[in-house]
C-alpha cells in the first residue's frame, strides 16, 4: 500500500511538483495535496487513484520499496543495460 511518504520521497527523488504529478497520473492537484497531508497509508483514497499515482511514478524510475524492518521506502529504478 502506498503511503503519503513514499509519494513526497518520490516526487523528490524525481524533483516532480504536485501539478506535474497531477497530471501524469491524471488526477487533480487538490487530490495529490490533500493525499501528500495524510500520514502513512492512504487507505481512504480510491483504489484506481493510488494505482494512477504509483503507476505515474514508476514510469518515471521510482521503485517502491515494502516495509522490511524499517519502514516502506522508494528508491530509484537501476537503468537497464541495452
Amino acid at each position: 500500500m502506498l503511503t503519503s511518504e513514499q509519494m513526497r520521497a518520490a516526487r523528490a527523488l524525481k524533483r516532480i511538483d504536485q501539478a506535474s504529478l497531477a497530471v501524469m497520473a491524471g488526477v487533480s492537484v487538490e487530490t495529490i495535496k490533500r493525499l501528500e497531508k495524510l500520514d502513512g497509508p492512504l487507505l481512504s483514497a480510491n483504489g484506481k487513484t493510488i494505482d494512477a499515482i504509483q503507476r505515474a511514478l514508476e514510469s518515471v524510475g521510482i521503485a517502491f520499496i515494502d516495509a522490511n524492518g524499517g519502514g516502506p521506502g522508494v528508491r530509484l529504478r537501476e537503468k537497464q543495460q541495452c
